[in-house]
């Protein structure tokens, strides 16, 4: 397994947008949309968060004409874990919510 995972606020906006709909596959870019995250950060975060098993991939596949796109989704001990981390994430902070992201 790979080393501890780091907790910044981007991946707590990413596991919060997870735990929306947490067995729901989503696209990268609704992702990146929900969270305002750009792709330089979103998708090396998700890169983690599926090495450490908390998020799995797949390749849609779609005869529209259209180039498959990768979907994500939290796995079973995904959920577990991103509830914990984004609670006690939040309590580490003196319990404020979920880190928004400056509006602008």
């Amino acid at each position: 397994m790979p080393e501890r995972l780091r907790l910044s606020p981007q991946t707590v906006l990413v596991l919060d947008a997870f735990l929306g709909a947490p067995k729901e596959w989503r696209y990268g870019y609704d992702i990146s949309r929900d969270t305002d995250l750009k792709s330089g950060t979103l998708y090396p975060i998700l890169m983690r968060l599926e090495e450490h098993e908390l998020v799995e991939a797949c390749w849609e596949t779609t005869d529209a004409g259209r180039p498959p796109r990768h979907m994500y989704r939290l796995t079973p001990a995904g959920v577990k874990s991103a509830r914990a981390l984004v609670r006690s994430y939040n309590v580490a902070r003196g319990g404020l919510a979920v880190p928004r992201l400056a509006e602008g």
